[in-house]
């Protein structure tokens, strides 16, 4: 097991009541609460990115949705031995609702 190193330097800076604010305003952006560990990730890598994925859960609520239609369909044509045309096109088509979703999603995050 590796040895958990310990933080024990300090840096110190001053900043003036405005760049304070800033800084405090780009941290809840970011979704960080914690003034260090924003401070160590921005002078580290010099950037931090907050993605919104509130489209990716949208479309992983769809896809369980879908998988659920799917299993009682499946259930369905085992019980009775035939399954609908008019189920599967419904299944084709939130499919593909699902996958242009997916490829906004992953066409915006390209462009991060």
């Amino acid at each position: 097991m590796e040895k958990k190193e310990t933080r024990n330097r300090q840096i110190h800076f001053l900043v003036n009541e405005s760049e304070e604010e800033l800084i405090k305003k780009k941290m809840q952006e970011a979704g960080i609460n914690s003034m260090a560990a924003y401070m160590r990730k921005m002078a580290i890598d010099g950037y931090t990115i907050k993605l919104d994925l509130t489209d990716m859960r949208e479309a992983v609520r769809l896809l369980r949705i879908n998988s659920n239609n799917l299993n009682q369909y499946a259930r369905r044509a085992n019980e009775t031995g035939s399954i609908y045309v008019a189920d599967i096109k419904e299944l084709q088509k939130s499919q593909e609702e699902i996958w242009q979703m997916m490829k906004g999603i992953l066409g915006r995050l390209v462009e991060i």
